[in-house]
């Protein structure tokens, strides 16, 4: 399973793991713990090498099962993303968030993001300095942002001093194609920014629906991996359904290695 994409100068698999749920919604939940570590464990055995959370995800929770199942993995051929909550925007704030992901991570971050705009400019700016700095320190190699529309990117891209913006997370989908509707998608193309998309699958609804279905027999495939290979036959965009079951993991797995044809890809946009 080769199907790689780029992030800064590191290649990725096109689908990643999505872990919001994953021990937790805004706070703690531990009834799953064992299951979800083996779950994502699945998941990097099948050759998925991208793995996202955030501090927000189970209160910081989620972040500390990944840390177990990245346990006994070669590190280096990994990729993992966390994201500062906007309420630990700011120049220290952010600072020592990254750090507290970063102990229950067990390891370093390879791409950190900013979650949410959050409503002070003055503090992304500030924060977007403060990450410059953690790579200057090792703790993270690169810096992105997340739910920014065209005009807080380009904005961002501007402030940086000394590294570049190499991804916005947002959510897309054959459902929300917003990212190809406000010319997002085109820009972050031109600019070699990857589009990391969540709620790829719209909470599993596109994953029970019929045309989609029907479009997937002619590949040997399902409707939640046609929708799925929507979305990476763009050539920086990634898909990060989450990594609930291992059934579902692998399912999402074999959304890579193929795409489909520019005619069933129209088509696939009349199914929603």
């Amino acid at each position: 399973m080769k199907d790689l994409k780029v992030i800064g100068d590191d290649r990725v698999t096109a689908i990643g793991m999505g872990t919001w749920g994953i021990g937790g919604y805004e706070s703690p939940d531990y009834s799953r713990d064992e299951e979800s570590v083996e779950v994502l464990k699945h998941g990097l055995g099948l050759g998925i090498n991208l793995i996202d959370t955030a501090e927000f995800y189970g209160a910081g929770h989620s972040e500390e099962l990944v840390g177990k199942a990245v346990n006994g993995f070669e590190r280096e051929e990994l990729f993992i993303i966390s994201k500062v909550w906007p309420s630990h925007f700011g120049y220290s704030e952010a600072k020592k968030a990254a750090r507290g992901s970063i102990k229950r991570l067990g390891t370093y971050i390879d791409l950190y993001l900013l979650h949410w705009p959050g409503d002070s400019w003055r503090k992304i700016e500030e924060t977007l300095h403060a990450l410059e700095e953690l790579v200057d320190e090792g703790l993270i190699r690169y810096i992105g942002v997340s739910n920014f529309d065209l005009e807080l990117l380009k904005r961002s891209q501007e402030t940086m001093k000394k590294y570049e913006i190499v991804a916005n997370e947002v959510k897309y989908s054959l459902g929300d194609r917003w990212p190809e509707t406000s010319g997002l998608l085109d820009y972050m193309k031109r600019e070699k920014i990857a589009l990391i998309a969540y709620t790829p699958l719209e909470k599993g609804s596109l994953a029970r629906n019929p045309c989609l279905e029907e479009i997937g027999k002619k590949y040997g495939k399902t409707s939640a991996q046609v929708a799925l290979n929507y979305l990476i036959w763009e050539e920086n965009v990634i898909a990060i359904p989450k990594a609930g079951r291992k059934e579902h993991v692998e399912e999402n797995a074999g959304a890579m290695g193929w795409r489909l044809s520019k005619e069933d890809r129209e088509k696939a946009r009349g199914c929603v």
